[in-house]
């Protein structure tokens, strides 16, 4: 077995284990500065919605790419004064292409700038692909994105509840939930890629995902949780923590194993391709998938512990437990205690002569015990000779 198998059996034994609930306010505060920089990230500079979002005319050419290519493109753009055009988004594609994104322009100005691109790029005009994006077409994706979004986290709830018959765990997965999607959102305006519908298809699949791993950890607490309140063993958070400690191996090996192909696809998308739908989906997967763990992990389960704690039955469990233990370390002390003060006694009683007589001075009184006299000082028996022995 390997050690990190050994090191899972031992946490699903109880043998070791680490306090995560114990632990909860610090993982709470690194959650709630990880929320706040992301929603600072979110406001400050905002999302750089991509073309299918905000609208525009994109154009794409074969070229040679250098190290001016994108330079030399947005200035051929701009020489064209089109009107409503704005800066336009210069990006390449592998070593042979470029792309050229816009506003919406009018119709005699996107010809305009198409030429101006086929010129730069030594090709003819008709070779320079052009598509026009209306943003009310990305407005209906991001509203179909957000009643998605509403419904399912509805749905969520519900299924929860009615699987664990609770729903202070509804409540702590859809927490958790829009923890994890508040970090992603906020990582993609910290970093500036655009949010593309394949944005929105990663976001909704680390919903799952999240909750995937929130379910498993949640299934064991309800295992170990089931009739505690008729014991006084354990509190409620002792068992989640054990719960925890039983599952975060399994989740580990979830998290990497997924991680690493979504991490190989994620450098493919952004260094080797540069732009497209394989880095927005990936980019959104890696830190969802990542960040769903923690959640999992970290947060849900204490959050779901912090609301349990709180019930009336709970709190009484909680003091038999406290009294439970306070007893056991008074029974154990006592043993102790008694064993000190005999040998605290017999030291005393032992001492008690000797630190007469320093107070006295005097010298120590010969022993009162019979000593054998020399064998000089008594007479010793006369033996008769053997020849007159018996007459």
């Amino acid at each position: 077995m390997s050690k990190l198998g050994q090191i899972g059996a031992k946490l699903h034994r109880g043998e070791v284990s680490y306090d995560f609930i114990g632990h909860r306010k610090f993982w709470f505060g690194l959650s709630i500065a990880l929320v706040v920089i992301s929603l600072g990230g979110l406001f400050a500079r905002g999302l750089a919605l991509g073309i299918e979002f905000r609208g525009g005319v994109e154009y794409e050419a074969k070229v040679k790419v250098t190290d001016a290519t994108v330079q030399d493109f947005g200035d051929v753009v701009k020489a064209t004064d089109a009107k409503g055009l704005g800066d336009p988004v210069v990006t390449t594609i592998n070593n042979d292409k470029v792309r050229v994104q816009t506003k919406p322009l009018e119709q005699n100005d996107i010809g305009r700038v198409r030429d101006a691109i086929a010129k730069e790029a030594g090709v003819p005009s008709e070779q320079v692909t052009s598509q026009q994006i209306g943003a009310s077409w990305g407005q209906q994706i991001a509203d179909k994105a957000i009643v998605a979004l509403i419904v399912f986290l509805v749905l969520v709830f519900a299924v929860i509840w009615l699987y664990f018959r609770e729903a202070k765990a509804s409540m702590a997965a859809i927490i958790a939930l829009i923890h994890d999607v508040t970090i992603t959102v906020g990582v993609y305006a910290l970093v500036g890629f655009d949010v593309t519908p394949a944005t929105v298809i990663g976001v909704l699949t680390i919903l799952g995902y999240s909750l995937y791993d929130t379910v498993v950890v949640f299934d064991k607490v309800r295992e170990n949780t089931r009739g505690i309140t008729g014991s006084n063993r354990f509190t409620y958070s002792d068992a989640t923590n054990l719960a925890v400690n039983q599952t975060v191996v399994r989740s580990i090996n979830t998290t990497v194993t997924a991680l690493l192909p979504v991490g190989a696809i994620l450098v493919v998308g952004t260094v080797v391709l540069g732009t497209g739908p394989l880095k927005d989906l990936s980019l959104a997967l890696f830190v969802g998938i990542a960040v769903g763990a923690y959640s999992s992990i970290f947060i849900a389960p204490s959050l779901l512990a912090v609301f349990k704690e709180r019930e009336p039955g709970m709190q009484a469990l909680s003091k038999r437990v406290a009294s439970k233990k306070a007893q056991v370390a008074a029974a154990a002390a006592a043993p102790a205690a008694v064993a000190t003060a005999g040998a605290a006694s017999r030291t005393a009683v032992q001492d008690a002569p000797r630190k007469a007589e320093r107070a006295t001075g005097s010298a120590p009184t010969p022993s009162t015990r019979p000593m054998k006299a020399a064998a000089a000082g008594r007479p010793q028996p006369t033996r008769k000779p053997r020849s007159k022995r018996g007459k």
